[in-house]
C-alpha cells in the first residue's frame, strides 16, 4: 500500500449559529416573531429594548440599492417604521388583512419538492415519504414499509427510498424527516460549520448523552465527556439552538392576520422596497451587564444567556439583510408583473433566487414562506412570484401563472351559451404561441376551481 496526499474540491452548506436562528425568525410570520421576542426579553436579563431613533432618521433617503439597474426600473430599498408609535405593532396607517391560507407542513414540503433538484423518481418516492411525516416533522414509517407502497408501479429499492430521503432531510424545516429526536438535532448541527466552537461536541451529545441533558445532569456530563464549564457551555448553547418539533414551525405558523413585511410601490419611475421595520421590537445587548461578566469566570448562566442574547441582536440583523435581498431580487424579475398583471408573470424558481442572492435553495424556501408584499396589485405571499415554465413555439418561456391567468381571462371572455372545452382552450393558447396539452389546461382550470365547459353553460 501507498500513502499519499489528494486535493479535493467541493462545496459544502455551512450555516453558523446567527444565521441558522435567523433563518428560524425569518420563517415566523411577523406576528409570531413579536411574540417570539417578547418571550425572549422577559427571560434573557442581557437583552433589552433599543431606544427607537430620531424622528429625522425616518426621512432619510434609502440606503441600499442594487447593482444592476434595468430601463424600465430603479431598485431601492427603505427601512420604514422608526420611532412611530408603539415598538410592539404595526402603526404605521396601513391596515392589516386576515390571513385565508393554511398552509400545511405537507403542503409546504410538497411545494419544495417541486422547486427544487428532483428527479421524476426522486418526486415519485419523495411524494410517498411525505405522506407519512407526521406534523411534528419525524417520519413515521420505516423504509421497507415506504418501500412496499412505492413500489407498487416501479421497482425501487431501499437504497433510492434512503437518498431521497436524505435529500428530503435537507428541506425546510432544517431536521424534517427524522426518526428520532437525536436525528432531528444531529441533521440541525450538521448545518454549521466544521469549525463552528461547541460543533463537534454538540454532536456527540446529541449522538450518545441527549438523556444526561435532560435531566440537568452536567456535572456527569462534564465528567463523561472531559470538557470544562465553558466548552459544555458552548455545546449546549447550540443543542438548545435546534427546534425538537421542526414540522410545528410551519403547521402552526399561519397568523391569524396578514402584516405585509414589505411595502412595494412606485415613485416617479423607480420601484421602492420598503421594509416594514415597525413590526418588530428593536432589541440591544445590555451592555451594562455585559462589562460586569467581562474577565469574570463565574456566573455561567448568565454568560450563556450573554452568547444567546448577542446571537439573537444578530440574527435579526441578518433577518433584516436577508428579508431585503430576497424581496429586490423577486421584484427586479417580476416588474412587468406590477405593471402589466398575472400574464406578465415570468417564470422562476428558488435556484433563480439562490443563485442570485448566493444562498441555499432551502434558505430562500424558508424566507418566503408566510412571508407578504403589499404591492399596488394588492397584498400577496412571496412564494406567489414562484412558478415552473412552459415553453412557448418562438423559445421563449412562459410561467404557470401566466398561463392560468390567460385560461382565467380566455373562460371569462366566453359565451356562457357556448362555453369553451379544454381541448378549445388549448387551441387558442396555441394561436397565442403558447404550446399547452389538453389535460394540462384541465389540470389548471380544476386548481383554479373552474368548472368543466358542460357544467358552466348557461
Amino acid at each position: 500500500m501507498k500513502l499519499g496526499l489528494q486535493i479535493k474540491l467541493g462545496q459544502q452548506l455551512t450555516m453558523t449559529p446567527q444565521l441558522q436562528q435567523a433563518i428560524r425568525l425569518l420563517q415566523m410570520p411577523v406576528l409570531e416573531l413579536n411574540s417570539q421576542l417578547e418571550q425572549a426579553l422577559e427571560e434573557n436579563v442581557m437583552l433589552e429594548l433599543e431606544d427607537p431613533p430620531e424622528q429625522a432618521q425616518e426621512a432619510s433617503e434609502p440606503n441600499i440599492t442594487t447593482e444592476e439597474q434595468t430601463d424600465s426600473a430603479l431598485w431601492s430599498d427603505v427601512s420604514s417604521g422608526g420611532g412611530r408609535g408603539d415598538v410592539w405593532a404595526p402603526n404605521d396607517g396601513r391596515s392589516e388583512m386576515a390571513d385565508p391560507a393554511q398552509e400545511t407542513l405537507k403542503e409546504h414540503l410538497l411545494w419544495q419538492l417541486e422547486m427544487e433538484h428532483f428527479t421524476p423518481r426522486e418526486v415519485h418516492i419523495g411524494q410517498t415519504i411525505i405522506d407519512y411525516i407526521n406534523e411534528d416533522g419525524y417520519l413515521t414509517e420505516a423504509l421497507d414499509s415506504i418501500q412496499q407502497t412505492v413500489s407498487t408501479e416501479a421497482q425501487i429499492t431501499i437504497d433510492e427510498i434512503e437518498t431521497t430521503l436524505h435529500k428530503i432531510q435537507e428541506l425546510d424545516p432544517a431536521g424534517i424527516g427524522a426518526r428520532s429526536l437525536s436525528e432531528c438535532i444531529t441533521l440541525q448541527l450538521l448545518q454549521l460549520d466544521e469549525l463552528e466552537e461547541g460543533r463537534n461536541l454538540a454532536l456527540e451529545i446529541t449522538e450518545s448523552c441527549l438523556d444526561l441533558v435532560a435531566d440537568r445532569q452536567y456535572s456527569v456530563l462534564r465528567r463523561r465527556l472531559s470538557v470544562s464549564d465553558e466548552e459544555l457551555d458552548t455545546a449546549l448553547a447550540l443543542i438548545r439552538g435546534c427546534h425538537p418539533r421542526p414540522g410545528s414551525a410551519i403547521q402552526g405558523s399561519t397568523a391569524e392576520y396578514v402584516v405585509p413585511d414589505v411595502y412595494i410601490r412606485k415613485q416617479d419611475d423607480t420601484w421602492i422596497v420598503e421594509i416594514n421595520r415597525s413590526i418588530a421590537p428593536r432589541l440591544k445587548v445590555n451592555q451594562t451587564y455585559a462589562e460586569v461578566l467581562r474577565g469574570n469566570g463565574d456566573h455561567a448562566s448568565l454568560r450563556t444567556q450573554l452568547q444567546e442574547a448577542r446571537w439573537l441582536v444578530r440574527s435579526l440583523e441578518i433577518r433584516h439583510d436577508t428579508l431585503t435581498k430576497v424581496a429586490m431580487c423577486i421584484i427586479e424579475r417580476q416588474v412587468d408583473y406590477l405593471e402589466q398583471g398575472e400574464e406578465a408573470m415570468k417564470p422562476m424558481i428558488l435556484r433563480d433566487i439562490a443563485e442570485a442572492v448566493g444562498m441555499h435553495e432551502s434558505t430562500i424556501s424558508r424566507v418566503t414562506s408566510n412571508k407578504y408584499m403589499h404591492t399596488p396589485r394588492g397584498i400577496v405571499e412571496f412564494k406567489y412570484f414562484f412558478s415552473s415554465q412552459l415553453k412557448a413555439s418562438d423559445g421563449s418561456e412562459q410561467s404557470s401563472t401566466s398561463i392560468r391567468a390567460k385560461i382565467r381571462r380566455l373562460i371569462g371572455q366566453e359565451n356562457p351559451s357556448k362555453p369553451l372545452s379544454d381541448n378549445r382552450l388549448s387551441a387558442l393558447l396555441k394561436e397565442e404561441g403558447i404550446k399547452v396539452a389538453r389535460r394540462t389546461v384541465a389540470k389548471y382550470r380544476e386548481a383554479m376551481q373552474i368548472a368543466p365547459s358542460n357544467l358552466r353553460k348557461h
